[in-house]
């Protein structure tokens, strides 16, 4: 079974998660749009690509101010080890995101 972001790093902010009324729900535990790419949940599987995610405590911001930080999460490393060539790419993400 793959994880999801949520589960990987144990954050608490996905649907029914310990830390939801402290922090509210993670938009990536309730990014619908990108349900089923690479094989997660919501966005749970490319969460890299959605904005306002907290990560080490702090909110991040957009795509293009976060993936340095995302490119040397743990996660990031897996999901990408994991899908190998079938990875799908941060641009087709935020594509389906946009519109």
């Amino acid at each position: 079974m793959k994880l999801n972001c949520w589960e990987f790093k144990k954050c608490g902010r996905h649907v029914g998660g310990e830390k939801v009324k402290e922090l509210g729900v993670c938009p990536v535990a309730s990014e619908r749009r990108t349900d089923g790419i690479n094989g997660g949940r919501n966005a749970g599987r490319c969460c890299w690509a959605i904005a306002g995610t907290l990560c080490g405590g702090v909110v991040q911001g957009s795509f293009a101010t976060k993936a340095g930080n995302c490119m040397k999460c743990d996660f990031y490393k897996l999901v990408h080890k994991e899908e190998g060539s079938a990875l799908k790419k941060s641009s087709e993400i935020l594509s389906i995101v946009r519109h």
